[in-house]
């Protein structure tokens, strides 16, 4: 069964920074194309960042040059560096395969507050 298992959130200041780990199984992870997505309260989940199974990287307008994704195959494990982190990027933060399958993990809790 496909699972996802997302990490490394927690309460930050703006400004700062946070890496989120997501370990993936249940599916050829190597040949996947991943995605971290993104939940605000109130809002629709959006998808933030995506990488291919060949590397190409693709993020939304709004984290672009703040925002780093990457992934190790051998571990599959997809992660995301978050930089320069600003109110609006508080949300609960999942990754699923890009386009995303109908399971989700539960997502880990980034909260962007002075």
């Amino acid at each position: 069964q496909v699972q996802f298992v997302e990490s490394g959130g927690g309460l930050v200041q703006p400004g700062g920074s946070v890496r989120l780990s997501c370990t993936a199984s249940g599916f050829l992870f190597s040949l996947s194309a991943m995605g971290w997505y993104r939940q605000a309260p109130g809002k629709q989940r959006e998808l933030v960042a995506g990488i291919t199974r060949a590397g190409s990287i693709n993020y939304a307008d709004s984290v672009k040059g703040r925002f780093t994704i990457s992934r190790v195959n051998a571990k599959n494990t997809v992660y995301l560096e978050m930089n320069n982190l600003k109110l609006d990027d508080t949300a609960v933060y999942y990754c699923n395969a890009n386009p995303p399958s109908l399971e989700w993990g539960q997502g880990t809790q980034v909260t962007v507050s002075s």
